[in-house]
């Protein structure tokens, strides 16, 4: 290996002394990937059907540069499973009976508000910015885009609908991953592209809807061996498989049945009134050798990788082992049915995750 000028030995002093006064006692960088090679690879991983797959791929490629993730085939099968479940690579994809769903959200919250039907019905007749009516906006909605705009305009510019939503607009997932808006809002810093309008717009775009996409998915450590449970987090959450084997084992070790859904800690809950894992945990307090204050400050890592290195987690898997007497799982896929207006049937995560598996398996044999 040829070192670089400022890294090569002085003739007048030790070679070794030379190099690690140049700063050059390391190991040499790992050779970068070629982004035409990343792209080529993810354009023949794509189903045969996609359009634009170049576009794609590039919008992909630059995604992981920025944020520095690796570009290996596990990585790429994983963004393109996911985005081939959620949206089938639409960037700003249509939804089913959006109308409907739309005038439903307002309807309910209005009664949730006390607000009289004929007030709704008088505040969506008013002309928008675009100059349609807000009712003629809404009759023709098709994308979860276009009815973010209605609400962000019926938030700014009418009464009714500032009290209705409160700066709150319902739509809080979009683009061709489906990631949560407000997630992408939390990772603006490195946004590789210049942003027009606002994170919220640009995450209905093929690029903005990818790169918070992929930061979801990829963007953080886990101590999984398969890839199923980071679909699952995608899902329910960063380590909601993790902790959903962990509540598994609360409930062998204590008895109780728990919901296996991944949240460990109730939002909020002060520490005289805990939620039903933290409660089912408390029980074990004497065994675990940990008082309230010392469980509580454990279970609060739930949303870091380093719950695992707790004392609270290790001292409870040898607790529940010993009772079960074999080796217990470390990642569980919770059991959560999921809720949206936009689901017409009774979907979990554990069909969303499943589903994902297929396809990132599918898309390591193309």
């Amino acid at each position: 290996m040829t070192l670089p000028a400022t890294c090569r030995p002085l003739r007048h002093i030790a070679p070794w002394l030379a190099l690690l006064l140049a700063g050059c006692v390391t190991a040499p960088p790992a050779p970068t990937r070629p982004p035409a090679d990343t792209r080529s690879e993810i354009v023949r991983r794509m189903p045969a059907t996609v359009a634009d797959r170049e576009r794609w791929a590039a919008d992909i490629e630059t995604a992981f540069a920025a944020q520095r993730i690796a570009p290996n085939s596990e990585n790429i099968c994983a963004v393109l499973a996911v985005t081939e479940q959620e949206s089938g690579y639409v960037a700003n994809p249509a939804v089913a009976n959006l109308p409907k769903i739309a005038r439903g959200e307002i309807d309910r919250r209005a009664a949730a508000m006390h607000v009289p039907t004929f007030l709704v019905d008088a505040a969506l007749a008013l002309r928008s910015p675009d100059g349609r009516t807000y009712s003629e906006r809404l009759r023709v909605v098709r994308t979860e885009r276009d009815l973010s705009d209605i609400y962000q305009d019926m938030i700014g510019s009418v009464p009714l609908g500032k009290r209705l939503f409160a700066d709150y607009n319902p739509v809080q997932t979009g683009g061709p991953m489906q990631v949560g808006i407000p997630f992408a809002e939390s990772k603006a810093a490195g946004y590789p592209y210049p942003v027009d309008g606002s994170i919220r717009d640009e995450v209905f775009t093929r690029r903005g809807g990818l790169y918070f996409g992929i930061a979801h998915l990829l963007g953080y450590d886990t101590p999984y061996t398969r890839k199923v449970h980071r679909f699952a987090d995608y899902n329910a959450g960063w380590y909601a498989s993790r902790n959903a084997a962990f509540q598994s084992a609360v409930g062998i070790a204590t008895g109780a049945t728990l919901a296996l859904d991944g949240d460990l800690l109730t939002p909020g809950a002060p520490l005289a009134r805990p939620g039903q894992t933290e409660r089912a945990v408390r029980t074990l307090a004497a065994e675990l050798r940990m008082d309230d204050r010392a469980i509580r400050d454990a279970l609060e890592r739930g949303n870091r990788l380093d719950f695992g290195d707790t004392e609270l987690y290790a001292r409870v898997y040898a607790l529940a082992e010993a009772r079960a007497g074999k080796p217990l799982p470390r990642a569980v896929i919770p059991g959560i049915r999921l809720e949206s207006p936009k689901i017409t049937r009774e979907l979990t995560t554990a069909w969303f995750a499943t589903r994902v598996d297929e396809r990132y398996r599918n898309c390591l044999q193309r």
